[in-house]
């Protein structure tokens, strides 16, 4: 159907502005309450203040990309979830079967996909900008999230505190290992979700001038040489454009009305 092809293409291509809320930079600022949870969280408060700072400039820098590269900080309201409800409870499976009913598929491996898709999209573009421009990546495992999903918005995620976290593989894993618990949906395919985002997030940053088509590239293989990474695609030679093919399909094309992805090997 033509509601299910746009929503999904727009977030597939990472350029959209769909269901994105971009709050001016100046309230990036740390807000009190987050100062005292810094300073009862660690003895070392000065050290943790400087870090939130840092993820806080790489954050407002990479924000103007696109709106796919807006990570916001603080839960706006009590309807927002905390990330950990995605690895235990019921929430996941009921998100996923919001998602079955809005794009009226029977096959509940499809609607995981769908908010896998979603889910990197909103998480590794940023990720990908503040890693490369600046080396930083900010914490987004569950633990330090909230999110929200309806159908009128979609996914929507934002961090709790601005801090520094681990890589990308670490971050997503359990979020991966909680899907395959109520759907029975491949890692190959949700990691390559993982990858076509990061690919993604490259190609956006080439066509705006953050980096070159060959810096994109260069930075596309290295942060997809290890696993689980590794073997979910590769870049393809094309003069000024960054062009990737994933080894999985995000199976899209099971929606009514659904078809291929620009990296999709079914594309003829």
């Amino acid at each position: 159907m033509r509601t299910a092809r746009s929503a999904v293409q727009r977030q597939k291509s990472a350029v959209s502005s769909a269901n994105i809320v971009i709050i001016p930079p100046d309230e990036l600022s740390l807000t009190r309450s987050e100062v005292r949870r810094a300073r009862a969280d660690t003895p070392s408060n000065f050290g943790h203040v400087s870090e939130f700072a840092d993820v806080l400039a790489t954050l407002r820098r990479v924000r103007g990309i696109s709106p796919f590269f807006v990570l916001d900080v603080g839960r706006p309201d009590e309807t927002w979830l905390p990330g950990t409800a995605l690895l235990e409870g019921p929430a996941l499976k009921e998100t996923i079967g919001t998602i079955a009913d809005r794009y009226r598929t029977n096959e509940p491996r499809v609607a995981a996909s769908l908010f896998f898709l979603s889910y990197t999209a909103r998480l590794l573009c940023p990720l990908t900008a503040t890693s490369t421009l600046d080396g930083i990546t900010p914490d987004v495992r569950p633990e330090n999230l909230w999110w929200h999903y309806d159908n009128a918005n979609g996914l929507s995620v934002r961090l709790d505190v601005p801090g520094a976290g681990p890589g990308i593989s670490d971050a997503l894993n359990g979020v991966v290992e909680a899907i395959r618990e109520i759907v029975p949906v491949a890692r190959g395919l949700l990691w390559g979700n993982a990858a076509s985002a990061i690919a993604g997030a490259l190609r956006t940053m080439s066509r705006t001038g953050a980096l070159t088509a060959e810096e994109a590239e260069a930075r596309g293989e290295q942060m997809l040489a290890n696993p689980p990474f590794a073997g979910t695609g590769e870049f393809l030679p094309f003069p000024g454009e960054v062009t990737f093919r994933r080894r999985s399909c995000c199976l899209y094309y099971r929606l009514q009305g659904g078809g291929t992805c620009g990296d999709c090997p079914l594309a003829k």
